[in-house]
């Protein structure tokens, strides 16, 4: 695993998905990481690779549908219902006034179980909202897939609610990762790790 997880890491900063400076969030705040795994997709070897990866974690749990949540983990819900041979079903971020006006799209049935797919976790709202829909339309969610976990509180928050997460790597793997591979410096290594505790 220590191997698989070393060049996963690997390929994310080459390929521009985890990069370390200074960012501005969505929140406002600044970072000294970036990860951005929307640029998967424009990789296809890469996005293999991590569907290979997230395969292994979801041998183990029982689910009928992968739930992919728009917009960044619905490639990878995609690659995952391929490499798995699942079907993909996934909630709308916004409810269209027209035809079926559907909340979740795809085949199902209620009572189903949903395997909730995304690309990473920071504090688990986006997971809880993008779960709200599938629990409305009769399906059941005991678990949520991630590539990443950023370990600020999501694991616990969705714990808090009943949902178990299972992220291919945490934050500090990577860390860990790419300090192995001499990519990145103990300072780099450092100031993530501070900004994760201050979280």
């Amino acid at each position: 695993m220590a191997e698989a997880v070393d060049r996963l890491a690997a390929d994310l900063q080459d390929i521009g998905a985890v990069q370390f400076g200074e960012f501005r969030l969505k929140s406002g705040l600044m970072s000294p990481i970036y990860i951005d795994l929307r640029l998967l997709p424009s990789y296809p070897r890469r996005l293999r690779d991590v569907a290979a990866g997230l395969a292994g974690v979801a041998a183990g749990l029982s689910f009928e549908r992968i739930a992919g949540i728009p917009y960044a983990g619905l490639p990878i819900g995609v690659a995952l219902s391929l490499e798995m041979d699942r079907p993909l079903i996934y909630p709308r971020k916004e409810v269209k006034e027209y035809g079926t006006r559907r909340s979740v799209e795809g085949v199902f049935a209620p009572g189903e179980t949903a395997l909730v797919v995304d690309d990473l976790i920071s504090t688990g709202g986006a997971k809880l909202e993008a779960i709200e829909p599938l629990l409305a339309a009769g399906l059941r969610v005991s678990d949520v897939l991630v590539v990443i976990d950023r370990e600020q509180g999501g694991k616990e928050q969705l714990a808090a609610r009943g949902y178990k997460l299972h992220p291919l790597f945490t934050l500090s793997q990577m860390l860990g990762a790419l300090r192995r591979g001499d990519r990145i410096t103990d300072e780099q290594a450092r100031r993530v790790r501070d900004y994760i505790q201050s979280q």
